[in-house]
Order: C-alpha cells, then sequence, then structure tokens
C-alpha cells in the first residue's frame, strides 16, 4: 500500500500540481516545452499512475483477503509504520533508478542543478523507511509491555 501511495504523492504534487518534473522531462527527446513533449510525458505519467494504482489495488486485495480468513489486523503503528516504509521504498527505487540510473527525469527538472533535489528525494524515501521500520518495530515492543500500542488501556490477559 505504501508503495502505491507513495507514487501517488509524487505523480499529484510532483508532476501534477507542482509541475517540478515528468516521467520523461529529462530526455531530449520529450522536451516538456513544445505540445509533443508534454504529449508524451503526461501519457507516461498516465501510465506511472496506472502502475501505482494497481500496486494499491493490490494492496486492497490481500487486505480483504485476510478479512476473510478472519486474521486480526495489525496494530495501528505497525500499519502505518509499514505504510511509510512502503513510501520510503518506492522514494528509494525510483529515485535510483529514474534519478540517477536512466536520468529520465530529476525532482527538479526546472532548475540547473537538479543533484541536491535528486539526493534529498533519496535521503527523504530512506528516512520514510527507517521512522517506518521503528514504528512497526516499537510497536512489538508495547505489546509485550501489556499496553496497548495505540495508546489506549492495556490489553486483557
Amino acid at each position: 500500500m505504501g508503495v502505491g501511495l507513495g507514487g501517488f504523492i509524487d505523480g499529484i504534487l510532483l508532476h501534477q500540481l507542482l509541475q517540478w518534473h515528468h516521467m520523461l522531462s529529462s530526455t531530449a527527446e520529450h522536451p516538456v516545452g513544445t505540445v509533443a513533449g508534454l504529449q508524451a510525458n503526461t501519457l507516461a505519467d498516465g501510465f506511472f499512475h496506472v502502475a501505482t494504482w494497481i500496486c494499491v489495488v493490490v494492496a486492497m486485495l490481500l487486505i480483504v483477503r485476510g478479512w476473510q480468513r478472519r486474521e486480526l489486523a495489525p496494530p495501528w503503528r505497525v500499519q502505518v509504520g509499514m505504510l511509510l516504509a512502503g513510501w520510503g521504498a518506492f522514494n528509494l527505487v525510483e529515485g535510483l533508478v529514474d534519478h540517477v540510473i536512466l536520468g529520465i527525469h530529476h525532482v527538479r527538472d526546472d532548475l540547473g542543478g537538479p543533484l541536491g533535489w535528486d539526493l534529498a528525494f533519496l535521503a527523504f524515501g530512506a528516512l520514510l523507511i527507517a521512522v517506518g521500520l521503528w514504528l512497526a518495530r516499537s510497536s512489538g515492543r508495547a505489546e509485550a509491555s501489556g499496553a496497548e500500542p495505540s495508546g489506549g488501556a492495556p490489553r486483557p490477559t
């Protein structure tokens, strides 16, 4: 779920609202300053959104499947933690592949020196993973001590 939602945040915020970059905006074949280039970038952004939507749908199907098997949902700290970790994993993979390896776009294609923005994007992804894993693991410690992970009353024993 975190991978898909992280992709939506990237696509909606950075591609559409802020318009800092598009999927192919650093390629010479698809400059965003031309109608044809903008059309190609919009199409690529659409495929990107389809991929992130598929990630969310698969996650939802897995959640429903678990409910049908009468599995209990994990505590909120685990859910939020893994959501953040998935978002961070999206940032690291997408940032390394698209920004560094392929160079098809950068976080800020509208600036002359995009490296700092790309590194900050990767660092933010690593931070999301660290905070997410910490949240998920701290939930287990809270349960072991008998406290409700969400801050509620202790669980009956």
